[in-house]
């Protein structure tokens, strides 16, 4: 089944008409059922099956600087989740793309954390058959939110390793960006009970997985590795293999264990919230000199500089 709801079919000026001052929306704007409107007002109902099975998917791309980051592949891995989901919406990828241009624009953030989804909705006939349900697309952008502060951006995050196995990609495909986040949260916790910041959790093999929402990588000799299986293939991971790609720095995706953590010079998390973003403790055990290394800091440099190439960002069109 698809979704009801198409794009209005007024143009910018008359939608900017009905946002004269972005001010009034410093939450952001959503865009839900064919209409925009402020994200106090942006909600679903309780028989919705994204909120009472976690059956939808979604992604996220940031903006920085008034420009989109790799919004390309993050489209591509939407629109290839619903796919996998046997999901539909009645919006082109074009389409989808001049509704978050549009909920960028109206809110009037230069930094922002632009969100779309899809969910599997609800049947009217209150049928348990998913068959039945009528998916509903739903998009917002509120300002942009990091995993890790400036002072943690500075000397590096604490991070706990949980013995909490990650969902395995038999049950639950990792490359479907979804909202089954129980055992992150319960890695969580294990964490905040170590005094850590964040978590790492475990795949069933009993290496490392990721995080509550950002892969890990470790950098070890001068060769930086990241996990291969079992772990959603994020975008900024993406990035961070094509920036070692362009600099001629060794890495490789493969099986990470506990002591490769350890034994690691340097090692940093990577999020469309927050980047590439500096690890220096595990388990309250200092990693490296303890403090932030010199290819973490070169990646976290080069991964901001590509905001401002057109080859990795689309400029956003604000309303005036």
């Amino acid at each position: 089944m698809s979704n009801a709801s198409t794009v209005p079919t007024v143009g910018r000026p008359e939608i900017a008409a009905q946002y004269e001052d972005n001010s009034r929306y410093p939450s952001g704007i959503a865009y839900m059922d064919g209409q925009y409107l402020p994200m106090s007002q942006a909600k679903i109902s309780v028989l919705d099956w994204g909120l009472l099975h976690s059956d939808a998917t979604y992604d996220t791309v940031h903006v920085w600087d008034g420009r989109f980051f790799r919004l390309d592949l993050h489209l591509d891995r939407f629109f290839n989740g619903l796919e996998k989901l046997r999901m539909s919406i009645n919006l082109s990828r074009e389409e989808v793309t001049t509704v978050l241009q549009n909920c960028v624009g109206l809110s009037g953030h230069r930094s922002a954390y632009v969100e779309m989804i899809c969910t599997r909705g609800s049947s009217p006939t209150f049928s348990r058959d998913p068959r039945d349900a009528i998916n509903r697309f739903i998009a917002f952008a509120i300002p942009f939110g990091s995993v890790a502060n400036a002072e943690q951006l500075k000397r590096g995050l604490h991070v706990a390793i949980s013995s909490t196995v990650r969902i395995p990609p038999a049950s639950v495909d990792p490359t479907i960006k979804n909202y089954h986040w129980l055992d992150l949260v319960k890695g969580l916790y294990d964490a905040y009970d170590q005094k850590a910041e964040t978590a790492l959790i475990l795949d069933f093999e009993g290496n490392i997985a990721e995080g509550p929402g950002f892969n890990v990588f470790a950098v070890r000799g001068g060769q930086v590795s990241t996990p291969a299986k079992n772990v959603l293939p994020g975008i900024t991971r993406r990035s961070v293999l094509d920036i070692c790609s362009e600099l001629q720095i060794p890495v490789a995706e493969k099986a990470v264990s506990q002591d490769d953590l350890f034994g690691a010079d340097e090692i940093f998390i990577t999020s469309t919230a927050g980047g590439v973003m500096p690890v220096t403790k595990v388990n309250e055990r200092s990693i490296g000199t303890g403090s932030v290394g010199e290819i973490t800091k070169t990646l976290m440099d080069e991964y901001w500089k590509r905001h401002s190439d057109p080859k990795w960002s689309t400029p956003i069109s604000y309303f005036s």
